[in-house]
């Protein structure tokens, strides 16, 4: 009988390997969450210090998710090429030079060009390590590990948070934006030392030494080794971006994406606005950073919940539900400002609109095979990220043209509606 690496990982307990490699894939998500959230720390500082305006900084917060989108589109697709840990070991070398050198910027181009850079490496890191986590992870868990390593994006964005509240104004942002960029860097050698490839990439890919190297990896997971490699599929010239629209993936991949674009939109509006918006509802400076730093902790706790609930009900159902009652409590923002649950509205926030969008991820992941998976959770990442781009540019105009906070959030509930009644409908055959 030919080896099946996706029988072996579903029959078996998770191994030591495989869980250094969901802790790893977890931490560059930490690291993710801190290097994008970091701006939205800083902006108001950086607003103050150059008297730039919110429209100006719109631009800015889209920069970076110009630099993601593109990253994901046309740079993770690699990872089905080049193999999960290469991408991801190339991630976080741009990732955390880029931040770094984001301490030294003096105007706004130059704000710009390394916000948009980074957001190259920060694209394709959370395709790669969700790519890697699925494959190296048992079908009847696999929702939960994959939107449990994703967690890791607010999780960091929760800790940037708290230590800009101290760093900027004690140290200045700059600063910050150095601190972030090293914590990276450092974590280059634990990807070299203990981050594995992924089984079915060699499989699939079969580079040299392929069989050797998938033995070294069933030995540490205390498997026996195979003698000889299953038979390659047929060599592929380009990356595999027409066969996410073609046969059975092409209406399932467009509601995917559209879905990803809407709830995307509304995510980053709030990720990218929330201290200004606090400030706007009548909460001090301080108060108004800790609540970006309360909505990704609602957030963390929104993804695990939601990785447990699909793992018992369907990603599709338990997505659409907690993305549409996100939806609602948008649309009744207006009625918390100004009250003492303020604080509280942005966890629940966090934790539907980040556990319905992490989801998303875990759908993407199940969606497609591995012979094109990372290409396939990237575009539809990168479908999201042109959302991304959208909803903080839009929300920096609607603000400057002096809307209202609650006007703002019952525009942007709009687009998490629609995410949550597209993915409920999704027409995937391999998605429940």
């Amino acid at each position: 009988m030919e080896f099946s690496s996706k029988a072996l990982i579903d029959s078996n307990p998770l191994s030591k390997l495989q869980f250094a490699t969901i802790i790893i894939c977890f931490l560059m998500n930490m690291l993710d969450g801190m290097d994008v959230l970091v701006i939205s720390y800083t902006a108001p500082a950086i607003a103050k210090a150059w008297s730039i305006g919110p429209e100006v900084l719109g631009t800015v917060f889209s920069s970076g998710l110009i630099g993601m989108t593109l990253g994901t589109l046309f740079i993770a697709p690699y990872a089905d090429k080049i193999g999960r840990k290469n991408l991801i070991l190339i991630s976080a070398v741009v990732m955390g030079s880029c931040i770094y050198l984001t301490s030294f910027a003096t105007n706004v181009n130059a704000l710009l060009a390394y916000r948009f850079l980074s957001g190259l490496g920060i694209g394709c890191m959370l395709a790669s390590t969700a790519a890697l986590t699925a494959e190296f992870t048992p079908n009847k868990t696999r929702d939960f590990w994959v939107s449990f390593v994703i967690s890791g994006y607010p999780i960091g964005a929760v800790i940037s948070g708290l230590v800009a509240a101290k760093v900027i104004p004690a140290e200045g942002w700059e600063q910050m934006f150095a601190y972030a960029g090293m914590a990276s860097l450092l974590a280059i050698p634990l990807i070299i030392i203990f981050l594995s490839e992924s089984i079915d990439f060699y499989i699939k890919a079969q580079p040299n030494n392929a069989l050797e190297k998938i033995n070294t990896i069933l030995r540490k997971m205390g498997h026996e080794a195979i003698s000889v490699l299953p038979a390659k599929a047929d060599k592929q010239s380009a990356i595999p971006v027409g066969k996410l629209l073609s046969g059975k993936y092409k209406k399932p991949s467009v509601e995917l994406w559209i879905a990803l674009f809407m709830a995307f939109a509304a995510l980053y509006f709030m990720t990218s606005w929330i201290p200004k918006l606090a400030s706007d509802a009548g909460l001090s400076l301080s108060l108004a950073i800790y609540a970006g730093t309360v909505f990704n902790i609602g957030a963390f706790f929104g993804i695990v919940t939601q990785g447990y609930f699909s793992s018992k009900f369907g990603l599709k159902k338990t997505i659409g539900v907690i993305l549409i009652l996100t939806a609602v409590l948008m649309a009744c923002f207006r009625f918390f400002i100004g009250s003492d649950i303020i604080l509280l509205v942005f966890a629940f926030l966090g934790f539907g609109i980040q556990g319905g969008f992490v989801g998303l991820y875990a759908f993407a992941a199940r969606m497609y095979p591995s012979e094109f998976k990372t290409t396939g959770i990237g575009w539809a990442m990168g479908a999201g990220r042109i959302g991304g781009i959208v909803g903080p540019k839009l929300g920096g105009l609607l603000i400057g043209m002096g809307l209202t906070i609650g006007a703002n959030f019952m525009i942007f509930a709009i687009p998490a509606l629609i995410a949550g009644i597209m993915t409920w409908r999704n027409s995937s055959e391999d998605v429940s």
